[in-house]
Formats: C-alpha cells, sequence, structure tokens
C-alpha cells in the first residue's frame, strides 16, 4: 500500500517513548574469566537497575546479582567499570551505598560488603590474587577539601578491610593493571587542569611484599599527548594507545621506547568519561584484537604484531566498544543502524556469532531510518562530520512541495562522539515525519587530536557555527526547511543549545536536557572531574571572567526570543538545577513560551524508565505546540 501524505512531523507512531525503555537494555563492560563471559546490562524498567551478566562455558546466560542489588559506581559521577573476578567470586560496587561487595560464584547467596560505610567510592576494579586484595580506582570525599583519588588495596583477608593507598599524589588515576606474572603494576594518571583526553602519563611498578617499588614514568612524560587502556600481553609486554601523532594508535613499549603497532589515520580510542573502557584485547602473545573508529563508523579486525598487519573483520556492524578476548575469539557490544546491541563474537577466521541479543525491538524495518554520513564546510572552511537521518516511515510521506522540520542534536561532552548504532530516540522523531542531523562538531572525537582540540578556547562559538553550518547545508541540499528548525542536546550539548539560541537566530525553538546557562557557576560549582575542564574550552578562570560571562547565555538573555523546554534531574552533581531554573525564570519574566521538567530522583542523565518517558513525551508535545502539529505522542 502506497503510503498517505500528511504533514511532516505529525504523523502516527509505533515508536513510543515507553517502546524506547524497554526494547533495548544498555550494554558494556565485556570481561572473560575462566570459561565464561561477563558484561554488564542496565534496565530502565527496574529503576536503571545495572546487572551482571554470565554466560558460562556451557553457554547457559544468567543474571548473577539479586535485586535490588545494581552495579554502579559514582566516581568521577561518571562511573564506569567497577566489578572483578577471581576463582571463586565476583567483587562489584553497589549503587546504593557505593560499597565492594562479593558474591560468591558458586551458590545462591546474597552479596556480602567487604568495605564498611564511608566517604569511598571504588572504580576499575581488578584482583591481585597474589596478595590476596583488590586494587582499585578510589575517591575518597571530604567537608574539607576536594575529593582525593588514588590507586587503593583492599584486603580480602580481613574482616574489616581497610582502604589503604597504594598510589597517591596526582589529581586522578585510571586503568591499574597487573601483568599477567602479577609482578608488576601499571596504571595512568594526571592533573588538573588537563582532562584524560589532553595529557596523561602512564606508569608502572615492581610489586615486592605487596609493596611497589621501582615507580617508573615510561610515556606521556611531555605532559603532550593522551594516553589510554594500559594493558599487558601475554609474554608481559607493556601495550597502549596514544595519540602522540595526532591519531590513537597503539603503541607497545620495548626498552623504554614506544614502537607503534600500526600506524592509520584511524582512532584506536574513546575519551575516558567512563573508566575502564577498552579497545583492544590479545589473543596471543602476537595477535591483538582491536577496534576503530573512522570518519565516524567503527570496525574491528585482528593485528598480526610481528608482520604489523592488519585483517579486517567484515560484518553489518558500525558501532562497537567494550573489548575482550575468550578463549581465542574476541567478543564486544556491537550495534547498527537498525541493529539493536548485542554482544558479538568473532573468530580468528572474521567469522561472527551473536551471542546475546537481549531486544525485544518488534519494528518494520521500513519504518527505521538509515543515517547518512555528511561532512559539510564550517568555519575557516573546516570540514564537519554529521550523521543525517530522513524522516521515515511505511505508511506516511510529508505533503507536496513541503521540506521536513530538523532537529539539530549537539552530543555532550563536548568531547565525545556521536555513534550511528540504532537509537531509538532518534528514530522516535523520524518515525514522526522529523529530519535529524546528529553533529560531530569541531572537538568531538574520533577524528584525531588536531580535530579534538579544535574546541579549545573555541566552545561556544565553533560548535555552535557548526550546528548553524550543518542546517545551511541541508537547506542547501533541500533536505529540510530552513524555517522550521529546532535544536536539542543535554550536558554540554545544551549549552550548545542554549548559546545557538541565544547567539544566533538559526533555530525557532529547542530542548536543553541538563544544559548549562552558566559557565561561570559551572566552573565554580562543579565536580572535581570536571572542576578545571573549562580552562581549555574556554579560558582559566577567574582570569578570564570576562570571557566566562561573555558566552553565557544567561547573561545575554535578550538575545533569547524563542521557545525553550528544559529537563533537569534535581539530583544532579555536574549541572546544578539553579542552571536551568535561572534560564526558565529569564524566559518567563520575558514572556516567553518556556517549559521546565524536573525530575527529583535523577542526577545527571535520566536512568529510570518512567522518567525517561516523560522527559521524550514532554517534549514531543512542547514542539507539538510550537509549531502547531497535531499527531499521535
Amino acid at each position: 500500500m502506497a503510503p498517505s501524505k500528511k504533514p511532516y512531523g505529525s504523523w502516527p507512531s509505533t515508536i513510543s517513548a515507553e517502546l524506547i525503555t524497554r526494547a533495548a537494555p544498555s550494554l558494556n563492560f565485556v570481561q572473560s574469566y575462566g570459561d565464561a563471559l561477563y558484561w554488564v546490562e542496565g534496565r530502565p524498567w527496574e529503576s536503571g537497575r545495572s546487572v551482571i551478566m554470565r554466560r558460562d562455558g556451557s553457554g547457559h546466560i544468567s543474571d548473577l546479582l539479586p535485586a535490588p542489588f545494581s552495579h554502579y559506581s559514582k566516581v568521577h559521577e561518571y562511573g564506569g567499570m567497577a566489578y572483578a573476578l577471581d576463582d571463586g567470586n565476583l567483587y562489584f560496587v553497589n549503587a546504593a551505598d557505593q560499597r565492594l561487595y562479593q558474591l560468591p560464584l558458586d551458590n545462591k547467596s546474597t552479596p556480602q560488603a567487604i568495605t564498611d560505610e564511608g566517604p569511598w567510592r571504588f572504580a576499575d576494579l581488578i584482583v591481585d590474587s597474589q596478595n590476596q586484595r583488590l586494587i582499585a580506582v578510589c575517591e575518597e570525599s571530604s567537608d574539607q577539601r576536594e575529593p582525593e583519588n588514588y590507586l587503593a588495596a583492599i584486603s580480602l583477608n580481613s574482616e574489616h578491610p581497610i582502604v589503604e593507598k597504594l598510589v597517591s599524589g596526582a589529581d586522578f588515576y585510571a586503568y591499574p593493571r597487573l601483568s599477567p606474572d602479577q609482578n608488576k603494576l601499571c596504571w595512568i594518571e594526571w592533573n588538573h587542569p588537563n582532562m584524560p583526553w589532553d595529557a596523561t602519563q602512564l606508569w608502572q611498578a615492581t610489586i615486592a611484599n605487596g609493596e611497589l617499588t621501582e615507580k617508573t614514568l615510561v610515556a606521556g612524560a611531555d605532559n603532550s599527548s593522551a594516553i589510554f587502556q594500559p594493558h599487558w600481553s601475554p609474554d608481559s609486554t607493556l601495550y597502549y594507545v596514544s595519540d602522540k601523532n595526532n591519531w590513537w594508535n597503539i603503541y607497545r613499549l620495548e626498552n623504554g621506547t614506544a614502537i607503534p603497532v600500526l600506524e592509520m589515520e584511524a582512532e584506536f580510542a574513546t575519551p575516558l568519561w567512563q573508566l575502564g573502557m577498552t579497545t583492544f584485547d590479545f589473543i596471543d602473545a602476537n595477535t591483538i584484537a582491536c577496534v576503530w573508529t573512522d570518519s565516524g563508523l567503527w570496525h574491528s579486525g585482528f593485528i598480526n604484531i610481528t608482520a604489523g598487519a592488519l585483517t579486517i573483520a567484515d560484518h553489518q556492524y558500525s558501532s562497537l566498544q567494550a573489548v575482550a578476548c575468550h578463549q581465542g575469539s574476541v567478543y564486544m557490544v556491537a550495534g547498527a543502524a537498525a541493529l539493536a546491541n548485542q554482544i558479538v563474537g568473532i573468530d580468528g577466521s572474521t567469522q561472527v556469532t551473536s551471542v546475546y541479543a537481549p531486544s525485544t525491538l518488534d519494528v518494520d524495518q521500513a519504518n527505521i531510518a538509515q543515517p547518512e554520513s555528511i561532512w559539510f564546510p564550517s568555519g575557516n572552511n573546516q570540514q564537519v562530520h554529521a550523521f543525517y537521518y530522513p524522516p521515515t516511515s511505511a505508511q506516511w510521506v510529508g505533503q507536496d512541495n513541503e521540506q521536513p522540520l530538523v532537529i539539530a542534536m549537539c552530543h555532550g561532552g563536548p568531547t565525545g562522539a556521536t555513534s550511528s548504532a540504532l537509537n531509538l530516540k532518534i528514530q522516535y522523531w523520524t518515525n514522526r515525519g522529523f529530519a535529524v542531523v546528529d553533529i560531530n562538531y569541531r572537538g568531538s572525537t574520533g577524528f584525531g587530536r588536531t580535530y579534538r582540540k579544535a574546541l579549545a578556547g573555541a566552545w561556544g562559538i565553533a560548535d555552535v557555527e557548526d550546528t548553524q553550518s550543518a542546517i545551511r547545508y541541508l537547506a542547501e541540499q533541500q533536505k529540510i526547511d530552513p524555517e522550521r528548525c529546532l535544536i536539542r542536546g543535554g550536558s554540554a550539548g545544551g549549552y550548545t543549545v542554549l548559546s545557538a539560541l541565544t547567539f544566533t537566530d538559526t533555530f525557532k525553538a529547542g530542548a536543553s536536557l541538563y544544559g548549562i546557562g552558566d559557565l561561570e557557576t559551572l566552573a565554580t560549582d562543579t565536580h572535581k572531574f570536571e572542576s578545571r575542564y573549562l580552562d581549555s574550552l574556554i579560558g582559566p578562570y577567574p582570569e578570564r571572567r570576562d570571557v566566562y560571562l561573555g558566552r553565557s547565555p544567561i547573561h545575554h538573555a535578550e538575545g533569547l526570543n524563542c521557545p525553550v523546554i528544559f529537563l533537569q534531574g534535581l539530583e544532579d552533581k555536574v549541572v546544578p538545577p539553579n542552571q536551568a531554573e535561572m534560564m526558565v525564570k529569564l524566559l518567563e519574566d520575558k514572556g516567553i513560551q518556556v517549559a521546565y521538567v524536573a525530575f527529583p530522583d535523577e542526577g545527571h542523565g535520566f536512568r529510570k524508565a518512567d522518567n525517561i518517558i516523560r522527559a521524550m513525551e514532554s517534549e514531543l508535545a512542547f514542539y507539538q505546540d510550537v509549531f502547531n502539529l497535531v499527531g499521535n505522542k
């Protein structure tokens, strides 16, 4: 049956907000131990609970954590991998109290806390079996000073284990990793004002009687490169990813010298927003299984170290993360434009097997918009990347001589990147007749260090210019209606939204999800991890307070003359609620249409199904009202 004509933005859709929360749980942090494979699954329908899953040697898949236990760390507020294994036990950080728990794997017993209640948060756990202890990144809070970060040792032999400092002195730590012979420990560290994608240092030390000796800085001494995921090979050679030559490539240490394993204009890393992220692992001492991103799309393959040769795996997936090798194959979280994330395995002959596909999505493929990878010119003729999604429906098309409304999406970070994986929060819009352009504005990762650093000192300028350039490009291609442009984004993306709405007239309405309106407040009232982030993006504070004021939308409300909806978690420690509330009041005082939807039980980002549904339906209703659209929610 031929599709019927109906105005763009008003198409009825079966891709509901409720479907989004239950159709595809999040998957991350794959690990291999013994004959089993493990990963973390996030479940919005269980109030955002994250469970640890196991696939045992016989292929049986089970959920290891009894409710209400949930895997979640608050280190850096963004957490990361927070579980580890030994021969008989699972150790994990519990979301509710941030304590470490032990769960025997051979029975159905209740997890038992192994750390006392206290000021500690833990992440990036490993088991030091030789010394019967856990080693973890620890963040210790204090009423008198900012939190202290260090590498901690927690004994597994004591009835009340003490949290002992193993390595301290730097502002931040990540990736404590033991060599296969258990005789060496490596880690990365960095100091303010750097973020982990600016400059980090790689250290190693010898372990003698449980103590660290011969601590040695082995890479990153000049503070001009960002090191990611140090990893010991089976023969105890230290490998890591570095962007010393612009691209995040894999290196190994030989007699103190960094040797590139394979040089490519591609990125084998992502920004370290969450601890424990992995992009490569070892099949054996001469074979690395890896994933990398090139022009916004992810690929996977195997590197023969001796030959320096890459074998590329041919498959349908374009979004890949959380790599772990297991029994001669590599496993990872994989997705694509029309495929929800799943756990897949790839063997040495590059055969792909789906191991775990929990998505219950039952949507006609004709209702799924396929992303088009586009490049367009922006400031100084800089080529900028984005994914364009056309309005897509099996039942509906736009009216004659009508171009679709467009939503420009701004990812968070701003040091981050958008993905081509199936995102039902995009399909929610495209299946209703909106076009979407998901922009990797300057400063995004995946395009080399130079592209990433292009936002230095230019946040609020270059990213905003790129959103305008995307709209201009798509209008020239006659793919959108330039008079009906919306912009939405969360966190740092929310700042780009508010800046674009305040300082330009390209967009007619917008949505700020836990976004930033006052840069000065952000610089003085945020958590430790990001407390100096703006030094590079804006300038040092308070020395360049003038720039902070000049680029803060809240101080230029006279320029904000279009409708905005604000969605905000009241427990947000990254972007405090007063940011949104001040902007709402300014718009109310000006008599401009504004909506404020607050979530008392959410932090930075929405994890609970009811809240996700309310947020999406509120945003849709707001757009329908602004543009006088008629259609289903």
